[in-house]
């Protein structure tokens, strides 16, 4: 008898299809992504690689391209690298940011297939294609502290929908 009871119950849909199919629902908003630093790029592989993570991510990848040598690049990296860390673009979906440095040896082409022609400058990934139309190259404005938020704050709101590429065949086509 009491094997009839126990066989009688319903059973859960959720449990019957497993907990793939069971839903769960939540009163608190999910988290935003927190902007991401990574170690200095020093050959190819490694932005191949950050390219990669970043659109897999949907998250932009923002490139300092400098050298040792190079005072304004000197100049202009702590005031980045400290705005990225304070969370400038984390409310519009975050940012990953890498200093790749041009006097590496390893580096090989990729100054010329990004069409890199002066230091510093700021170039911005999304979807792994090269966002040349908002590339910064003028050290008065990656000086200018607001300018600065401004170009980040609108870099991270791409996360992942491209537009400004034209970094390749691609790009002409990606938008």
């Amino acid at each position: 008898m009491i094997v009839q009871l126990i066989r009688s119950r319903p059973v859960p849909l959720s449990a019957q299809l497993g907990k793939a199919w069971a839903r769960t629902y939540s009163s608190t908003a999910p988290k935003r992504a927190k902007n991401r630093i990574y170690n200095s790029i020093r050959h190819e592989n490694e932005l191949e690689d950050l390219l990669l993570l970043s659109a897999s991510s949907r998250i932009p990848l923002i490139t300092l391209w400098s050298a040792s040598w190079c005072s304004s690049c000197q100049a202009v990296k702590p005031l980045i690298k400290g705005l990225i860390e304070q969370g400038v673009g984390e409310e519009q979906g975050s940012v990953s940011f890498a200093e790749v440095e041009m006097d590496s040896p390893t580096l090989g082409v990729l100054p010329m297939r990004y069409m890199i022609s002066s230091m510093p400058t700021l170039l911005s990934f999304d979807r792994q294609e090269a966002q040349v139309e908002t590339k910064l190259t003028r050290v008065e404005d990656m000086k200018n502290r607001q300018f600065l938020i401004e170009w980040i704050e609108r870099e991270a709101k791409r996360h992942g929908q491209g537009g400004g590429g034209g970094g390749g065949l691609f790009g002409l086509f990606g938008r």
